[in-house]
């Protein structure tokens, strides 16, 4: 998935409000930026951190710049925007790219199921029973290579895992699908201590029948795009 206009880079000043951040240009102005990430990115927004940012001439947009990517130097950048996954997730499955889902033909994505949610994709194939595949996007590292989620307590994503079991339990393939958007990372794992409920949920759903899939993604500041399939550690 490339970005629709050239990347500039810059230093964040700081985050804040969660959607919003303060940053300073390479030729020294100062800029609010927008941030699509309402987690808590912990790792990723000291102030300082080199970034870049996506620029915009859309009338309708208040703020005319993007946060997209942290760059940690070295080559390795984090993306930091909640909505790539699920764009880029689509283009690799409608791809056929994902070798565990290659055989669906149909993607239908944000269908409605089990108890007032939606899906992210909604997977169809004559010979192949129906895949729900829920994508969480992956951006913590508190360890050389590892990458963890949650990065804060989810009661929402706790809910999504039951929802996946009752999916896998009514005869359905139900897929839990971390996309972890580091570069730097070859291993991903729950973070037990921030979120236990997450990890206990996660657990049940595994009993169920759910199935876990890790892939990373390889980022630049023109593109991101799915890479390999990653070990989960449980």
């Amino acid at each position: 998935m490339r970005f629709q206009t050239p990347l500039v880079p810059a230093r964040l000043i700081k985050r804040y409000k969660r959607f919003l951040a303060d940053c300073t240009l390479d030729d020294g102005r100062e800029i609010t930026a927008h941030c699509a990430n309402p987690g808590s990115m912990m790792g990723l927004a000291e102030p300082g951190t080199r970034i870049w940012l996506e620029p915009n001439d859309d009338p309708k947009k208040k703020l005319k710049f993007g946060w997209r990517l942290v760059d940690h130097g070295n080559g390795h950048f984090t993306g930091v925007d909640t909505s790539i996954p699920n764009r880029a997730l689509r283009a690799a499955l409608e791809a056929g790219q994902i070798a565990e889902l290659a055989h669906y033909r149909s993607v239908r994505p944000e269908v409605k199921y089990g108890e007032n949610s939606r899906i992210d994709f909604l997977l169809s194939a004559p010979d192949a029973p129906d895949a729900y595949v829920e994508v969480k996007s992956v951006t913590l590292s508190r360890q050389l290579g590892l990458a963890e989620f949650p990065d804060s307590v989810t009661a929402r994503g706790a809910k999504h895992l039951g929802e996946l079991a009752r999916m896998a339990q009514a005869g359905h393939r139900a897929i839990l699908f971390y996309l972890v958007q580091r570069t730097d990372c070859d291993r991903v794992t729950v973070a037990r201590d921030i979120d236990p409920a997450y990890g206990d949920a996660l657990d049940a759903a595994r009993a169920a029948g759910v199935e876990v899939l890790a892939y990373d993604t390889l980022i630049n500041p023109q593109e991101i795009t799915i890479g390999r399939t990653l070990t989960t550690v449980t």
